[in-house]
């Protein structure tokens, strides 16, 4: 594996250095934007479509994400995705036959195919990421969002533009003033049309074409938009996807606005600029060693080896994570919070008592965290609020990129008290045939949950007894029939989670005067937290933004758990099936294939994942000037409109 990409390497840099009809070296195209942090989409271009089209190398992709794919436990939901989801219908195995057989004349287009395939699933957990071309964005100086100004929505060029664009890193402004474009003074410009369409209409292209990551056609418009969200504990602000565009060919985009200070519309193209987020480089021969050939981390470990458990992230316990692809930046300082923070410090939430002196807010950006730390910061939080006179909680789940499974559940657990029960999911995985191998392997060797997702001991049955060393949870499978086909799927299962802190007898507070409010971003542990809450409780939820007369969900991407290729790889490689003819071989490419790998099911209808069960916000609001990207702002108005 190790000898091929330099190969390759050899190869691409010979045909990228070339003689011309005259006899003159042709220069190296990925030379000419090494070092640099931006480069110009066109050049940039040159540089990615260098690299020749390689049959091995499609063939090797191909196999291994459908290989991939035979775990993917939505696979048949998609031959007709349900209403309201019904624009997220693909024929997946039509898809993959015509990739494998399609003609491309460069290793990008092919990349670009199936990468753009794979997007419009609209499943953040299942993604191919060639890291070749994936660690480019394209990012606009003009981001927009939608506000209701006079009592009617448009889109603007963010007002707060110019101040979120100068905390970018000094080229990309630079960049602009090189070429005499002037984009601060379309901040906050009323947009009429872009690419000559009604502004909305193109903001529902990008989020068919770009957004992916969503099945609900709102929450990924919502997502087009540029709005605030905690980067760890620290705020930021997105650049939305139609002003981040990730591994795209787009080189501008053409506006008809209305500047802010001004009544007469003009026509302006806004060029992109691409920021490079993968390994330095100085040629053709080095971009591809560093960025597009298989390395070390590329594919799974046989983690039966001592020497490969060290310091393995993925063993600790599942998780739920979403790829949200546009660049975030520090949110302007006139934005923040201005209140004292209530608890000084918290690693991916912060928290705050309103005016009102009765409303308490824990925004959490994610549930990415240590496990012991979040539940203490958990804690304190509500230990604080309450000691500060708080009777009324409002969660901020803005953006959030979900994490650790059995954290969601802890923080419904807490809100809801140990005398409630279960606040976790009934789930499945999809019992294929290698997946019935690696079970009974799993079995055979005594292979456990300290290396093994498949390993027994790591579920519980529905009535939360944990499943026998012994026991085949995947065979026989049980044969579940969506959109006429029957597919095999193992039994109901449950997490197991063991919580450092002590959880409540009785909620802390009364779930009554408990809400919560998001753009809808909410993925994956955070959309089952959220859909466990509002299914359970019947908590109010307030959605914000979107566009105008169009229904948006309150969760965005509702799976149950998610396997990066590496995880896959690994749980094959442990179980000894590496060497089986239905084991995918290893990536020759330096690049991801995750996937939904584990479903969560509805307690209101157990037989329907909660991605597909329709579930609308109680409350819907949009965006104005003094709640777009301003999260204290929006917390007073939502108490005020949630709880009077």
């Amino acid at each position: 594996m190790r000898s091929f990409a330099p190969t390759l390497s050899t190869l691409f840099l010979a045909l990228s250095i070339t003689s011309t009809a005259d006899g003159h070296k042709r220069a190296d195209p990925c030379a000419q934007i090494a070092g640099g942090l931006f480069a110009a989409p066109a050049e940039l271009k040159s540089c990615l479509k260098s690299f020749p089209f390689n049959e091995t190398l499609r063939q090797n992709v191909i196999n291994v994400v459908s290989g991939v794919f035979d775990f993917f436990t939505f696979e048949d939901f998609y031959l007709n995705s349900p209403p309201p989801f019904q624009e997220s219908t693909v024929d997946i195995r039509a898809d993959l036959s015509r990739i494998s057989t399609q003609i491309y004349e460069t290793d990008y287009d092919f990349n670009l195919d199936l990468y753009n395939f794979v997007n419009r699933l609209n499943d953040g957990h299942t993604q191919w990421t060639p890291n070749c071309y994936a660690t480019w964005e394209n990012l606009l100086p003009t981001p927009i969002v939608s506000l209701e100004v006079d009592g009617t929505e448009s889109v603007y060029i963010a007002p707060d533009s110019v101040a979120f664009i100068n905390l970018v890193p000094s080229g990309f402004a630079s960049f602009y003033a090189s070429i005499n474009f002037d984009w601060q003074r379309l901040a906050g410009a009323r947009v009429l049309k872009i690419e000559g369409q009604d502004p909305y209409d193109y903001v529902d292209f990008i989020a068919d074409t770009v957004t992916g990551n969503f099945l609900d056609h709102g929450v990924r418009v919502n997502s087009v938009f540029s709005s605030y969200r905690l980067s760890g504990s620290a705020f930021s602000q997105r650049f939305g996807d139609l002003a981040g565009q990730l591994f795209s060919p787009a080189e501008n985009i053409t506006f008809t606005l209305i500047p802010a200070e001004s009544s007469k519309p003009e026509n302006i193209t806004v060029p992109f600029l691409s920021t490079f987020m993968g390994n330095q480089f100085t040629d053709s021969a080095s971009y591809w060693e560093n960025n597009c050939a298989a390395n070390s981390g590329t594919n799974g470990v046989d983690r039966r080896l001592g020497s490969n458990l060290h310091g393995s992230p993925a063993r600790a316990l599942p998780v739920a994570v979403g790829r949200m692809p546009s660049s975030a930046i520090g949110l302007p300082a006139p934005f923040q919070p201005s209140l004292p923070p209530v608890v000084p410090s918290a690693d991916v939430m912060r928290t705050y008592l309103l005016p009102d002196g009765k409303t308490g807010v824990i925004f959490v950006g994610s549930f990415l965290d240590d496990v012991d730390q979040f539940q203490i910061d958990v804690q304190n939080a509500v230990t604080s609020l309450k000691s500060s006179g708080a009777t009324r909680l409002v969660i901020d789940l803005t953006n959030n990129l979900g994490g650790t499974v059995c954290l969601g559940i802890f923080l419904h657990q807490y809100l809801a008290g140990s005398s409630f029960g279960y606040s976790g999911f009934n789930s499945a995985v999809r019992a294929n045939p290698l997946a019935q191998k690696i079970v009974a392997a799993d079995i055979a060797h005594r292979i456990t949950q300290d290396v093994s997702f498949y390993a027994p001991d790591q579920w519980t049955f529905v009535n939360n007894t944990v499943l026998p060393d012994d026991f085949n949870f995947v065979s026989p499978a049980e044969g579940v029939t969506i959109n006429g086909q029957v597919d095999p799927t193992s039994r109901r299962l449950r997490d197991i989670c063991s919580f450092s802190v002590p959880i409540p007898e009785s909620p802390p507070f009364d779930l009554t005067n408990v809400a919560i409010v998001s753009n809808g971003n909410c993925a994956s542990t955070c959309a089952m937290f959220s859909t466990g809450m509002y299914e359970r409780h019947n908590t109010t939820i307030a959605v914000f933004g979107g566009k105008p007369g169009e229904s948006m969900e309150f969760k965005g991407m509702a799976g149950n758990q998610v396997l990066e290729w590496t995880d896959l790889d690994s749980e094959i490689k442990t179980a000894g099936l590496k060497d089986d003819s239905l084991a995918p071989p290893d990536l020759l490419v330096s690049a991801n294939m995750r996937h939904n790998w584990r479903t969560a099911y509805s307690f209101l209808e157990e037989n329907t994942p909660i991605a597909y069960r329709s579930e609308l916000p109680q409350l819907r609001f949009p965006y104005t000037l003094k709640t777009y990207n301003d999260p204290q702002n929006l917390w007073i108005f939502a108490a005020q409109q949630i709880f009077g």
